[in-house]
């Protein structure tokens, strides 16, 4: 059974069509990248999927599972914006998250925040910005989640706040589970990719598995990405 799957996926705000009958799968296993420029539709596909929003059309299934309460326990969700409390201590943000989610490996979180060198005591607000977005995705990879959802991850840090980010979110997902990251930076995540849809004004104007795209255009995802959204504006 998919992890994920969209079925014919819609959502309007007002006049504004941002997901135009989407169908995807993610299956176990792999990582698929949501790729595409700014406002093509990867946020408001994400958060249908966490059931933050409600779609206009199709439907959202998690292990089969409409968007809710049981569906949100197999499901862990990285926001593209930061969403902790700045004044909180790393230690009691992972009291926090064990309390939340019965999921969630609190000695693996403490592991990998102790190789930053962030300790229990400090506070969110004392980190620096690249810091606090290593913390929140810590805990998000530190659940044993079925799905997780990684809007943007990798927007806005350094190229080795990058290799750390993509070297967690690998290192942390169990082979029953599937991985969904959202991007427009293709060059940085193609090498973890397995599957690839490329969305653009709430369409699927791509997709495929990352070799199959490769193979048939010749060209490595992040070229067929640059050439696919030259055109399409």
């Amino acid at each position: 059974m998919p992890i994920l799957e969209c079925r014919e996926l819609r959502k309007r705000y007002g006049g504004v069509e941002a997901l135009a009958g989407v169908t995807l799968t993610a299956e176990p296993g792999r990582v698929l990248g949501l790729l595409g420029p700014n406002g093509s539709g990867k946020t408001t596909l994400i958060k249908l999927a966490c059931g933050l929003l409600q779609p206009t059309g199709g439907e959202v299934r998690i292990c089969g599972l409409a968007p809710g309460a049981e569906a949100k326990k197999l499901t862990s969700y990285l926001p593209d914006r930061m969403s902790l409390p700045e004044r909180m201590s790393a230690g009691r943000l992972l009291d926090l998250y064990a309390d939340f989610f019965a999921d969630f490996d609190r000695e693996r979180a403490a592991e990998l925040l102790g190789r930053l060198g962030i300790r229990s005591g400090d506070r969110l607000r004392s980190l620096s910005r690249g810091a606090r977005e290593r913390v929140q995705l810590v805990l998000a990879m530190s659940r044993r989640a079925k799905l997780y959802l990684l809007d943007e991850p990798i927007g806005g840090v350094d190229p080795a706040a990058r290799d750390y980010i993509i070297e967690t979110i690998m290192a942390n997902y169990a082979p029953d589970s599937a991985v969904i990251i959202s991007t427009h930076l293709i060059g940085d995540v193609e090498r973890i990719l397995d599957d690839a849809v490329f969305l653009d004004r709430g369409g699927a104007a791509l997709s495929g598995s990352a070799d199959e795209l490769r193979e048939r255009s010749g060209k490595s995802l992040d070229e067929l990405f640059r050439e696919v959204f030259r055109y399409a504006r």
